[in-house]
């Protein structure tokens, strides 16, 4: 798969390709630190992901902020992005919801327990049927 991952923290993104590192399929990362670089990279006319995995408190513009903008873009509305975040906030969930997300993975402070869950979602989003723009 072709991931667009969209995180400011360098150990979070250290984290994300040491978890598929060690997974049978091999993907694509592309990074963004944080919404204004992860929509020029959208924009640049180049492969465009097969999901997103978006933090959402990110310096410059939200994760919220980006959301929205995407969700608007009849080019970019489709891709599934996941919400990967230290958030618990409930009012963060219901809104992400309700712009669109696909899901709202909470990172937990474990290693083992982050690389479990990430593992769960590429295996979902590998059997997935994608819309592509």
């Amino acid at each position: 798969m072709n991931i667009l991952f969209i995180e400011d923290d360098t150990i979070e993104t250290m984290k994300l390709h040491r978890t598929v590192s060690k997974l049978p399929s091999k993907h694509q990362i592309t990074e963004a630190k944080n919404g204004e670089e992860a929509l020029r990279i959208l924009r640049s006319g180049n492969n465009l992901p097969n999901i997103i995995l978006l933090d959402l408190n990110m310096p410059r513009m939200s994760g919220l902020e980006f959301l929205k903008i995407l969700k608007d873009d009849d080019t970019f509305k489709y891709l599934p992005t996941i919400i990967l975040t230290t958030s618990e906030n409930r009012t963060d969930l219901l809104e992400c919801y309700r712009i669109g997300i696909a899901g709202y993975v909470i990172k937990p402070l474990k290693y083992e327990d982050y690389e479990y869950r990430l593992k769960q979602v590429f295996q979902y989003w590998e059997i997935n049927e994608l819309v592509k723009a």
